[in-house]
């Protein structure tokens, strides 16, 4: 697209709004083209190699957009991307686009999911989460480019690639940029009907070992201490701790012990899944959690992990990225809508140390599934969407 300075007013207008979408549209098919390369470019967390290929294919245009990136490799994924603009306002404000590189879907998959338009929409491994998301990043970032005056806030990108797992190698990374801006922007996928998502839940995962003493189940078993019936009391008193009203969930999806049916079980284990709307009260089942007793004299219980990801409230400072989302998308002449979710993302990460608005990312369905997809002219709208918020000045007003 061209560079060329066009004169904006400096305050959001529909005027504003749809000079931008004349925009968006104008680069659409090129955005399409993006899409489908960063889509080809196949990036499992569990392959940095082939993640770090989807950092290569935005280092690219964000160098030509005058940003310096920079990456830093991961211990056990291809680690973070970040870039910041060349020449910015010593003590200006910043603002963070965020997103992830990496998919759920192993390399070769595309032979079975190949890359295709039908009804409007492009189906493809990781188009939705969010292959999608990072096409509208880099194009925002060209649109603004063109527009005089530029934001007042600046734009700096972070990219992850261990999202889809633990986000062992990327947390820190978040955390650091995040105290150091303003607000975020999270690229997730939209929520259905378009709606971004302004809640999720903390999540934690723990693992519950119980140890008792084995024994001949037919000859002494008095003589032993079942750890298969010591952890299935401690997994009734856990489910004791689920509340659909609060949105508290304790699941043990995995659980394993004993050896033979003759034996009295030694060893048995649980991996739980533990998710909760509000901070507080996932703390309240951590605690539960951690002061688990074994109900007979010899046993033994272990409990290892913990919180994954904090939960993403509807805090005061995220409300307003909200009502400014929802003003800003009036402007284009959409009804925005809000959405929470109990999945997590970067932004549960971000939301503790700076406004976070997530799922700004295009509309679309079948995330980690064989329908995946993008409504493709979504596009169109969800980037013009994104470029009026970049636009937006802070503090709010």
């Amino acid at each position: 697209m061209p560079y060329r300075r066009i004169p904006v007013s400096t305050s959001l207008t529909s005027d504003l709004a749809e000079e931008i979408r004349s925009l968006v549209r104008r680069v659409y098919p090129e955005m399409l083209e993006y899409l489908e390369l960063l889509v080809r470019a196949e990036s499992p967390t569990s392959d940095p190699v082939a993640a770090a290929e989807v950092f290569r294919l935005l280092e690219v245009p964000l160098r030509e957009l005058g940003f310096e990136t920079r990456r830093m490799p991961g211990k056990t994924s291809a680690g973070v991307l970040t870039a910041f603009p060349r020449s910015r306002r010593r003590g200006a404000p910043a603002q963070l686009l965020l997103g992830h590189a990496d998919t759920v879907w192993p390399v070769g998959t595309l032979q079975d999911m190949p890359i295709h338009e039908e009804g409007g929409r492009l189906y493809g491994p990781g188009v939705f989460d969010m292959k999608g998301g990072l096409a509208q990043l880099v194009y925002s970032l060209r649109i603004l480019q063109s527009l005089d005056p530029a934001p007042v806030v600046t734009p700096v990108v972070l990219i992850t690639s261990d999202e889809e797992l633990r986000g062992d190698d990327s947390r820190r990374w978040i955390r650091l940029l995040a105290r150091r801006v303003v607000r975020t922007w999270v690229l997730e996928p939209a929520g259905p009907g378009g709606a971004v998502k302004t809640a999720r839940k903390a999540i934690g995962d723990y693992r519950l070992m119980v140890r008792g003493r084995s024994a001949h189940a037919g000859v002494e078993p008095e003589k032993g201490i079942s750890a298969v019936i010591e952890l299935a009391r401690i997994l009734l008193e856990l489910d004791k701790l689920n509340d659909t009203d609060r949105g508290v969930s304790v699941n043990a999806g995995v659980v394993r012990g004993g050896t033979r049916p003759n034996v009295v079980p030694a060893t048995a284990e649980a991996l739980l899944d533990v998710r909760a709307w509000r901070q507080e009260d996932f703390e309240a089942v951590d605690a539960a959690i951690r002061v688990l007793r074994p109900g007979r004299r010899g046993a033994e219980i272990v409990v290892e992990g913990g919180l994954e990801r904090p939960a993403m409230e509807r805090t005061p400072r995220n409300r307003a990225l909200w009502e400014l989302a929802r003003r800003s998308a009036g402007l284009l002449g959409i009804d925005l809508q809000e959405t929470a979710t109990g999945g997590g993302s970067d932004g549960n990460f971000t939301s503790l140390l700076t406004a976070t608005l997530d799922g700004l990312g295009p509309c679309g369905g079948g995330a980690h599934a064989p329908t995946e997809h993008i409504e493709s002219e979504s596009l169109i709208d969800r980037t013009a969407l994104l470029c009026l918020l970049l636009l937006s000045p802070h503090p709010l007003e």
